[in-house]
């Protein structure tokens, strides 16, 4: 399977569902208190982000196209808060203020990067009126091509069926995330992805592949869907139609946090099957999704930048060779992990001992390396109408093979000032018989709290030289 990320600009998406505030706090832990065995967590940071089916509606925005979001929230402080979550993110708010209840919270306590506790504040289910979103969502159907029920037994879906029939009848496809034991509320949907624990909850125990596919393929008869989708942790992913069984395996190279990793899911397939993916194509790229967003802390979204570093990372090859946006997410994806990046540049033209040596130099400064290259126009300018000797592609191949070396990017300009200022490395590193307040993108690096520094080249190693023993000369 050849997989290819889509334009997601052009897809319309509706979800509708369960919405809350995902609330963090962040801090340190330095002792224990003094009246229970718990650590005490100074909180520094406080962060607010849209969850449940607002998660879902910001992984749509995330991935480029439009989504309109559907549910029910309070007349509150924390119902404000998610309104203005959704505009910063760019989803369309359809939400339905019912008076008497309160916008569902989950607050979490976060330190070194593990999760400490979680306080839920939420009403009964029984004191949603479902009602108010099933008589808005007809209308909301306008201009959409593809609905997403996000449930999460808060009571917006208490009676999912006149959704599922009024998508049905507009002719638009409906996938379901969903909850509890009994899946014939969702009855003629689409598209259910219910994660193993769901699905055996309901058919029983499935102790191998045959078992699951066979159970999966009657509860697929039985609920008339066109899909079923399985999630499977640590096993990926199944995927039982009318053809073969797919099987995906788990791609995720590290987990930090699992919270979202269904909203991902559902939101790829949606948005992949609306971008006239074929099943088969859209499941691989939601496994691909589901792979990213477990490496972060927190309910989280996945962009097209993200998953076009994964594909290279998973197809193998030159995956550190990037662009610059793809460094700019790179770069994020490292930070958040605390991760410290060292940045040089240079034409590196017939690459020789003194650059491996210089580029281990500069790696042992940090986590990540990056290393600018000049194109062959810039290089030409600089060195002389002869140069470069090796072009472009093949002088960053030899450096995305190093070991020392995380990722390389091009630039057209005489000097990376530009690409150095949209990075902002932690240390920038230059080699040679400089001041680091020369180096360009000095100002632009201290002035974010970076440091510059000059390492030395080994004597008596030049690009130069060689060129001339070549020559003869």
């Amino acid at each position: 399977m050849t997989l290819r990320i889509p334009d997601f600009s052009s897809v319309k998406a509706l979800v509708a569902g369960d919405v809350m505030l995902d609330r963090y706090w962040y801090g340190g832990t330095g002792r224990i208190s003094p009246e229970a065995p718990v650590p005490v967590v100074r909180v520094g940071k406080r962060e607010d982000r849209p969850g449940g089916a607002g998660n879902v509606a910001g992984n749509i925005v995330a991935l480029g196209g439009k989504c309109r979001l559907l549910g029910i929230i309070g007349d509150d402080d924390e119902g404000r808060s998610l309104r203005d979550g959704l505009k910063s993110a760019g989803v369309e708010d359809a939400l339905v203020s019912q008076a008497g209840i309160h916008t569902t919270t989950k607050l979490r306590v976060i330190s070194r990067q593990q999760q400490l506790i979680r306080m839920d504040f939420e009403d009964d289910a029984q004191a949603f009126e479902a009602k108010g979103l099933a008589s808005a969502f007809p209308g909301a159907l306008d201009n959409t091509d593809v609905v997403i029920l996000s449930d999460y037994a808060k009571g917006a879906l208490a009676d999912p069926q006149p959704l599922i029939r009024a998508a049905k009848d507009a002719g638009v496809p409906l996938l379901v995330d969903p909850k509890g034991t009994d899946f014939t509320r969702y009855a003629g949907a689409t598209l259910l992805t219910p994660n193993l624990g769901e699905f055996e909850a309901v058919v029983g125990a499935c102790p191998d592949d045959d078992t699951l596919v066979a159970r999966g393929e009657a509860l697929r008869k039985e609920l008339k869907l066109k899909y079923l989708v399985v999630t499977r942790s640590e096993q990926g992913m199944t995927i039982i139609s009318d053809g073969d069984p797919l099987h995906l395996p788990a791609l995720a190279r590290e987990v930090y946090d699992v919270t979202g990793a269904g909203d991902t899911v559902i939101s790829l397939l949606a948005a992949g099957l609306g971008a006239g993916m074929s099943i088969g194509d859209a499941a691989a790229l939601a496994n691909l999704g589901a792979g990213i967003v477990v490496g972060k802390v927190g309910t989280a979204s996945v962009s097209t930048t993200e998953l076009r570093l994964a594909l290279k990372h998973q197809l193998g090859g030159a995956d550190g060779i990037l662009d610059e946006d793809e460094l700019a997410e790179a770069v994020v994806q490292a930070r958040q992990h605390g991760e410290r990046i060292v940045m040089t540049n240079g034409c590196f033209d017939l690459m020789h001992a003194g650059h491996v040596a210089y580029l281990q130099e500069a790696r042992a400064l940090g986590d990540r390396l990056i290393v600018a290259v000049n194109d062959d126009d810039s290089v030409r300018r600089l060195k002389g109408k002869d140069r470069p000797v090796m072009p472009l592609e093949q002088r960053m191949k030899v450096l995305a093979a190093l070991d020392a070396v995380d990722w390389v990017v091009a630039f057209s300009e005489d000097t990376p000032a530009r690409v150095i200022g949209r990075v902002l490395p932690d240390f920038l590193v230059k080699g040679g018989d400089y001041k680091p307040e020369d180096i360009a993108g000095y100002d632009a690096v201290t002035g974010a709290g970076g440091e510059v520094r000059v390492l030395r080249f080994e004597d008596g190693i030049s690009t130069s030289d060689i060129i001339r023993r070549i020559r003869g000369e």
